[in-house]
């Protein structure tokens, strides 16, 4: 995406989300990125002949669209660790229940989360309400206004985002070139996908902070009228 020319506002996001990943580690602070990527499922027409020794793996040209899916990518940048799932959509319904998900389970005993993601509609308190009884999305509001910190991508800069880049190798690594047309499958080869790259430890080398994009990334800032 091309960012726009002295726009204060996304400078300061921009600086934002960079002093964010500036931060050393903490346990009890984990810094998580969030995104969220459609996905069009696709099943073959024809049954593809298998590889031999003189030949490679043949697959018919012509396919059927089997409809569309959502995959939802949760990663700690300095914790190696990161969660990618599917669901049919990608409502208020299907955040809230994600990120319940992490509040109640991986994250329950953390004081405080920083949650860099874009600023969709979805991702609101409102949300727990329309995906849960009273009692719980109460619980799961006021867990989100007192322990989550969000940090919010500037429009046009979703590439500060580490989650996208997360999603850009998940397509990359498992589903390039492939025809996938069953939601199960779809669900269980990302899981798959993130638990390889979790066992292997991989982690996130980020390199630009505020100082880099003053430098070179000038003309977003705003010239000062003397």
């Amino acid at each position: 995406m091309i960012p726009p020319g002295e726009d204060a506002e996304f400078a300061a996001c921009m600086e934002h989300v960079l002093d964010t990943y500036a931060k050393p580690p903490d346990p009890a602070r984990p810094v998580v990125c969030m995104d969220e990527q459609p996905l069009q499922l696709v099943r073959e027409t024809r049954r593809p002949l298998p590889a031999t020794r003189s030949r490679p793996r043949r697959v018919d040209y012509e396919y059927e669209r089997a409809g569309t899916a959502s995959a939802f990518l949760f990663c700690e940048p300095l914790g190696c660790w990161r969660q990618a799932t599917v669901r049919e959509r990608r409502t208020k319904v299907d955040w809230a229940r994600e990120v319940a998900a992490l509040l109640e389970g991986r994250y329950a005993g953390c004081g405080q989360v920083t949650l860099v993601c874009d600023n969709l509609n979805t991702h609101t308190r409102g949300a727990f309400y329309e995906a849960f009884e009273p009692e719980r999305a109460r619980a799961l509001a006021l867990a989100l206004a007192r322990r989550v910190e969000f940090c919010h991508t500037p429009k046009h800069g979703s590439w500060l985002n580490v989650a996208e880049s997360e999603l850009s190798c998940m397509t990359r690594q498992c589903l390039a070139n492939r025809r996938i047309g069953d939601i199960g499958m779809l669900r269980a080869e990302l899981e798959a996908w993130a638990d390889d790259v979790n066992s292997a430890q991989r982690g996130v080398d980020w390199h630009m902070g505020a100082d880099d994009a003053r430098r070179k990334l000038k003309s977003i800032y705003p010239k000062i009228k003397t």
